[in-house]
């Protein structure tokens, strides 16, 4: 049997599956994200352990976990985890959805088409390069004391292995990876003033890193099995729908929202943010678009209203309201695809005394949905085609927002078996398999097709969301 573990934004999750690829055990630990000041998002890596333990422990009383083979990794893409010498953590993990460090990112931009060309992709305040930059100027005591930076399941890889490794999907996300030749790249290492010695070895997905400790094995319970490179969080999803060949795509609603698909070749389009990364897989590669606040924005109207998500979202459903005057910009953390603006922000418009919860959880669904509209519009405009996508993440859960996206994308939104599992169930393939194995389409389990009748609501509301993000953006100057 195969272990994937996904470290996320909002929790640990794990899963088991058999040679057959069926799953045999699944687990999840919570987990919470500190913001200290605006734009600032963070977590402690201890925490990270702590819901490691606490997974291991739900799978140990579903399984022997000895039947074990091997492990695979995956997880939130970006996070700084610096580290010093002895392996001790110098500060809390500054993560992928972060924005304070927007001036460095303005500062790599400007250095012009040689940086992009290196890169094949902007700067944005998410990656961790400039998180690095921003350490440096901010905190100077901390930056000396770096000996090694790890992306967030790269630790976990550490803490199991006390080895330092990571796969060529997670570093593109860095900006000191090479995305077309999957290396680091020492123009871009030094260019960011980062230092090649803080990183670690780079091995393709299926590839085999290091064995899990005694001490790990100890304290976790898992036997001592190699651990794979493993993948990023988008790039294990894709592989959990078995997307791994040209044309395939999934968007996925989580905490926040992924346009994705397979290509040819590293195909850069900056100029379109979209980002254009190496797939988890050796010899792919895909484009993404990414919204900051996806099904985050939903978490965030629960916590202001005191009503949970699921009873919101239910009650819109089963009433059938399909049409709301309210809109809503779903900008609470800035925003990357298409904009690249850290400072944009969430806004609701046209409230009246009329407004009630259901009006602005229907707008909340609505934004996020004209956020993957200008997702798809990005990557069709960086040569993509795309007439239907698989789904995957926790908004799949309801029919009714994913109907709302085949309506207003008008294209077909597929589900699958997999599509609330998500990337673990790729890490644990990864896990299975090695370079030459093919990886299982996944059985469509609903097929939502655009209902044409929408099309002149959603197309209305679309343009005056656009329009909305660029008048704020001119009140700020």
């Amino acid at each position: 049997m195969f272990l994937g573990i996904d470290l996320g934004t909002s929790s640990l999750k794990a899963v088991v599956i058999d040679e057959g690829h069926q799953v045999r055990a699944t687990a999840e630990a919570p987990l919470d994200v500190s913001h200290p000041k605006t734009h600032w998002s963070e977590q402690d890596p201890v925490h990270w352990e702590q819901a490691l333990l606490s997974v291991c422990a739900d799978l140990s009383g579903q399984i022997q976990l000895q039947q074990i083979e091997r492990i695979g990794l995956t997880g939130q893409m970006h996070g700084a985890t610096c580290l010093d010498a002895k392996g001790k953590i110098l500060r809390p993990c500054i993560l992928w959805n972060d924005g304070r460090s927007g001036n460095e990112c303005q500062i790599l931009n400007g250095m012009g088409a040689e940086f992009i060309a290196y890169a094949g992709n902007l700067a944005m305040p998410g990656f961790t390069a400039p998180k690095l930059m921003w350490i440096k100027q901010h905190e100077p005591e901390t930056y000396q004391k770096i000996q090694h930076v790890l992306l967030p399941k790269d630790y976990l890889r550490f803490v199991l292995t006390n080895e330092f490794y990571t796969d060529p999907s997670d570093a593109s996300g860095t900006l000191w990876m090479n995305p077309q030749t999957r290396q680091w790249d020492d123009a871009l290492i030094d260019v960011t003033g980062a230092n090649r010695k803080w990183l670690p070895k780079v091995l393709e997905g299926p590839e085999e890193t290091a064995v899990v400790s005694l001490d790990a094995s100890r304290k976790y319970g898992l036997p001592r099995v190699p651990v794979v490179a493993g993948g990023g969080d988008n790039a294990c999803g894709a592989l959990a729908l078995g997307i791994s060949t040209p044309g395939q795509t999934f968007i996925s609603l989580g905490t926040s929202g992924v346009f994705f698909t397979v290509s040819e070749s590293h195909q850069a389009c900056p100029e379109k943010t979209v980002h254009a990364f190496a797939h988890a897989l050796p010899d792919t590669w895909h484009q993404m678009t990414v919204t900051l606040s996806a099904a985050h924005s939903l978490n965030w109207l629960s916590s202001i209203t005191g009503q949970s998500v699921a009873d919101m979202v239910n009650r819109v459903s089963v009433s059938n309201k399909t049409e709301t005057d309210v809109q809503f910009l779903p900008y609470l953390n800035g925003e990357r695809s298409p904009h690249n603006d850290p400072d944009a922000r969430g806004v609701f418009l046209n409230l009246s005394s009329a407004t009630t919860v259901d009006d602005l959880c229907l707008a909340v669904m609505e934004g996020v949905t004209f956020s993957f509209c200008d997702g798809l519009s990005a990557l069709r405009d960086a040569g993509a085609t795309i007439r239907s996508t698989l789904s995957i993440g926790g908004g799949t859960r309801s029919k009714y927002w994913l109907q709302m996206m085949a309506n207003a994308l008008e294209i077909t939104v597929e589900t699958s078996d997999s599509s609330i599992i998500g990337p673990s169930l790729g890490a644990a393939r990864l896990a299975m398999t090695d370079q030459n194995t093919a990886y299982p389409n996944e059985q469509i389990t609903d097929c939502l097709s655009p209902v044409q009748a929408r099309g002149d609501y959603f197309q209305s509301k679309l343009t005056n969301y656009r329009q909305a993000y660029l008048a704020l953006r001119q009140m700020r100057g």
